[in-house]
């Protein structure tokens, strides 16, 4: 039972991504037939990924380094997982906006992250480290995509307010995340006292509960009649 509650105390996010599913599924009804309709697959595979690189961090028997020095290293799984999720949300928003400059742009974008982690393989092992420079191409298409999305929703004339709008809250909560996140990374990999120091880790768990907030509040409080 003291292993149990340890474990909760510091991977206290695990519950909170477990609660959000559960809500997303329970709402499911209301967004099955919208772009988000794989959104509880999306959230339950990031809860497996999770999940799986505590199991590889702390028991030998699902390790992915045979190497004993390294045989903790995650990392592998969450730089799949990082390609994964910036091409779930780029099909998303390619759905969700209706210029046709913007759907072209957002290929674009899609493409060019794709290249920006094959090119990473090159200059980076991700059995060891994580492809923070390709994420942080990712990121910057991902938060222009969400531009495009606020853009489009701004001119048009709706009559439901966009605090029912779970688009609104899923783009908030990946906007702030994907502001704050590549450069922590970033200062994590290439000026690690720093993140030591200032105890970045801390400040991505808030952000990471941010984001995840803005979703349980999203699939909770949204309308079906005021997506998009």
């Amino acid at each position: 039972m003291e292993g149990f509650y340890t474990f909760i105390t510091q991977h206290y996010i695990l519950p909170f991504y477990l609660i959000v599913w559960i809500v997303a599924m329970a709402r499911y009804s209301t967004y099955y037939d919208t772009p988000l309709k794989y959104y509880p697959m999306y959230l339950m595979y990031t809860l497996l990924t999770e999940v799986l690189g505590y199991l590889i961090k702390y028991f030998d028997e699902f390790q992915v380094i045979h190497v004993e020095k390294y045989s903790w290293y995650n990392v592998l799984i969450f730089n799949i997982y990082s390609v994964i999720s910036f091409m779930f949300y780029y099909y998303v928003y390619w759905l969700v906006v209706k210029n046709k400059d913007h759907k072209k742009w957002i290929i674009i974008g899609a493409l060019v992250t794709l290249a920006s982690y094959a090119i990473s393989l090159f200059f980076q092992d991700p059995f060891y480290s994580n492809l923070y420079y390709a994420d942080i191409v990712a990121s910057i298409i991902l938060l222009v995509n969400i531009w495009f999305y606020i853009k489009e929703k701004k001119q048009e004339d709706s009559p439901y307010p966009m605090k029912y709008n779970l688009m609104f809250w899923t783009s908030l909560g990946l906007g702030v995340f994907h502001i704050i996140y590549p450069p922590l990374f970033w200062v994590g990999y290439e000026i690690p006292q720093i993140w030591i120091d200032y105890n970045f880790r801390t400040i991505l768990s808030i952000s990471i509960l941010f984001m995840y907030g803005t979703f349980l509040i999203g699939v909770l409080v949204h309308s079906r009649k005021a997506f998009r």
